[in-house]
């Protein structure tokens, strides 16, 4: 059998996760283009279109769970660049709600397949450094953010070019990363390696620690998503260029997610959880307060409280219930995702009737809630950590 090529595996799998950030910066420059100003979309119907990408992704993170033990890491991944390919080019021919919606499916289902493949990857390749190394994976969420977020801006407000060019951008990372995939062995899963079967595995999703980590899912991806993604209209009031605070946070939080590691040893994942909690609700509620320059400031104390969420509660899973196996983690991305696919038609629906400082007032409960829970979570560790 050839060689594991660890960082070329690794660094393919980046590029893929670049892929996957940048549509979600373009998806946020999409939402004028198709907008009231352009299309003739109200905000709601744009949240409604946008919601594939993420209820897209949840099914294809729970589907591609499971096949990622069966089929193994290298078909799920191939999986993600055929659909990405496909959203691609059904977004550029979009020109009504319903061919965005289905464009935006088939993206939300080539995001699903990478996190579903890669996430185990990764753990698989790094199983005695997994919250470093999947922090350092997911420094390519927000990077790929800020790409995108730069892209849109020079291609559309400094360039003036086609909404359509700005989205064809995305070819360059999927062609790369699949001609870095090609002809590569991959490893199996972790749980395949530890020979859990998958009685035990369907099992240990019962546990109660599993499905309160779930719940928290929920609410800290909502927190950071559901108002990433609509950073355009949330924002439109207080900054001149919105997607520049958008690339602002990301860059952030890619800094943040590169230096993971001594955070990671100093506060333990629970820990990590906690103070990420705290910024997010300080931060949510700064923004509904501020604008021109100190807008960045509030986006800032936003941003360090988001930086660690996604990645923390992935390697949380795999760190302390790796049997949960590669569908635990995708059931954790999926039920991610589908928090955010429920929570952009309501952002829609607040900013059409209310304002958008009344949508932040509103997310920021998801937050409060989170410091409660991981208040109690920490709690909780630290006495399984003192019994050991």
């Amino acid at each position: 059998m050839k060689k594991i090529n660890k960082s070329r595996l690794f660094l393919a799998s980046c590029l893929a996760l670049i892929t996957t950030a940048m549509t979600f910066a373009i998806r946020a420059r999409l939402e004028t283009v198709f907008g009231p100003e352009g299309v003739g979309l109200t905000l709601e119907q744009i949240g409604y279109a946008f919601t594939p990408a993420f209820f897209g992704f949840t099914l294809a993170m729970i589907f591609g769970g499971p096949l990622v033990d069966f089929l193994g890491i290298k078909k799920i991944t191939w999986m993600a660049f055929i659909a990405h390919s496909i959203g691609i080019v059904w977004t550029i021919m979009a020109d009504s709600m319903t061919s965005l919606f289905l464009a935006t499916l088939f993206v939300g289902i080539g995001n699903g397949m990478v996190e579903a493949a890669l996430n185990p990857l990764v753990a698989s390749m790094y199983s005695t450094e997994k919250t470093k190394m999947l922090n350092r994976f997911h420094v390519w969420f927000p990077g790929g953010i800020v790409i995108g977020s730069i892209v849109g801006w020079l291609v559309m407000d400094v360039l003036g070019l086609s909404w359509q060019i700005m989205v064809a951008t995305l070819f360059i990372p999927v062609i790369i990363y699949g001609v870095m995939f090609l002809g590569q062995s991959f490893p199996v899963t972790e749980r395949v390696q530890m020979g859990i079967t998958n009685k035990q595995m369907f099992s240990s999703l019962g546990k109660p620690l599993f499905i309160f980590m779930v719940f928290c899912m929920f609410l800290t991806a909502a927190s950071e998503l559901g108002t990433t993604q609509r950073i355009e209209s949330l924002l439109k009031e207080s900054v001149a260029v919105p997607l520049l605070v958008l690339a602002f946070i990301n860059g952030i939080m890619a800094l943040g997610r590169l230096f993971a590691g001594p955070v990671a040893h100093k506060l333990k994942p629970s820990g990590m959880l906690l103070y990420s909690a705290i910024f997010t609700f300080i931060g949510l509620w700064l923004l509904t307060i501020t604008s021109g320059g100190m807008t960045f400031v509030a986006a800032a104390v936003f941003a360090i409280g988001v930086t660690f969420f996604w990645p923390t509660m992935i390697s949380f899973v795999a760190e302390y219930l790796p049997e949960t196996g590669a569908l635990g983690l995708s059931i954790m991305g999926g039920a991610g995702m589908f928090s955010v696919s429920l929570v952009l038609p309501i952002m829609g629906s607040l900013m059409d009737n209310a304002s958008a400082g009344e949508a932040l007032r509103t997310m920021s409960v998801l937050p409060a809630i989170l410091i409660v829970a991981f208040f109690g979570l920490n709690m909780y560790m630290n006495k399984r950590k003192q019994k050991a």
